[in-house]
């Protein structure tokens, strides 16, 4: 029976992992919509959430179900919470691509700021890496690994800024003002997907270590 119960944990583990590699797909496909102003990549991220939230019912369902059959303590328990968390996050970070696409639709068609467009590539990437990093902390249970999240969730949050601090110094072209400040959500949804990464390397050592703690304080 308990062979039965660490299988069924397997699974939700791997389809964990599967549905991290379908947000940095859609995290993928959002920031190169922003970066070419392509509508109809916009509309294909959009679609795409589809497969991201059937795949989080799926796992919670699955974790639902194991919780009904088994009682896990110690370390299944924790590596349950985990995985109920984790995708969450997962879920969390895809509607901000959505929300994105949505905004690439959204924006006026207007020849986008340069320095700004950059600064996104530049916070997509940073992102990306972020994602794959949490995932892959997960998945070997590394809690070093995990905690250098924050030092890169520090320069998306230092590029978040610079964003907000741009688009403030933008003319006076109503339709760029009105582009500007769709981009200054993009920025922010980006700053969010980097901070959902780090919650998910908090999950990671909570894992390991079994206690949970911040790995920054919020109130400085």
């Amino acid at each position: 029976m308990r062979v039965g119960f660490h299988e069924a944990l397997d699974q939700l583990e791997a389809s964990l992992q599967e549905e991290g590699s379908l947000v940095l797909r859609v995290l993928r496909g959002a920031v190169t919509a922003l970066v070419g102003h392509d509508l109809e990549l916009a509309d294909e991220v959009i679609a795409f959430d589809d497969e991201v939230d059937s795949r989080y019912f799926a796992i919670e369902e699955g974790i639902q179900d194991l919780l009904a059959r088994q009682t896990p303590v110690a370390t299944d328990l924790r590596l349950v919470l985990a995985v109920l968390h984790i995708n969450l996050h997962l879920e969390r970070m895809a509607d901000y691509c959505v929300t994105i696409a949505k905004l690439v639709k959204l924006a006026p068609d207007v020849a986008g700021d340069l320095t700004l467009v950059e600064g996104f590539q530049d916070m997509g990437a940073r992102a990306e890496e972020m994602v794959e990093l949490a995932m892959g902390a997960f998945a070997r249970r590394d809690v070093a690994e995990a905690e250098s999240l924050v030092d890169l969730d520090e320069l998306i949050d230092r590029a978040n800024r610079r964003v907000v601090q741009h688009v403030l110094s933008l003319g006076s072209d109503p339709k760029l003002q009105e582009w500007g400040l769709r981009m200054m959500i993009v920025s922010r949804c980006l700053e969010r997907i980097g901070d959902h990464a780090v919650d998910v390397g908090e999950r990671v050592a909570y894992l390991v270590t079994g206690e949970f703690r911040e790995f920054t304080d919020a109130s400085r």
